[in-house]
């Protein structure tokens, strides 16, 4: 969300130690983590009454069911191009078993 690194934290950690002094700092920090929450937890709250209203929740289960079915028709019709070439290949070595092929008028040795 905000980029705020090591560095920019404690430079505020200082000139708010130089601002408020050390009695003061512990306090201010307390009060401020305090503050972060309520804010954190009252956005958090309004979130999930807003998807609650909305029926985040059901659009969700409908999106993921359509994704896994858009993924099995791929796979089938991956499938079936994978085993079309397979069917036509294998018409050849039928043909050799039955016996009807090129060589049938030679006679077979034992």
């Amino acid at each position: 969300m905000f980029d705020i690194g090591f560095s920019e934290l404690l430079l505020v950690g200082v000139v708010a130690l130089v601002v408020l002094g050390p009695d003061r700092l512990p306090g201010a920090v307390r009060t401020a983590s305090l503050w972060i929450g309520r804010i954190k937890r009252s956005f958090l709250s309004l979130k999930q009454e807003v998807e609650r209203e909305i029926g985040a929740d059901e659009i969700r289960r409908q999106l993921h069911n359509e994704q896994i079915l858009q993924l099995e028709r791929e796979m089938n019709a991956m499938k079936q191009s994978l085993t079309a070439p397979a069917s036509s290949l294998a018409e050849p070595s039928s043909v050799a078993e039955t016996g009807t092929g090129p060589n049938q008028d030679k006679p077979q040795q034992p």
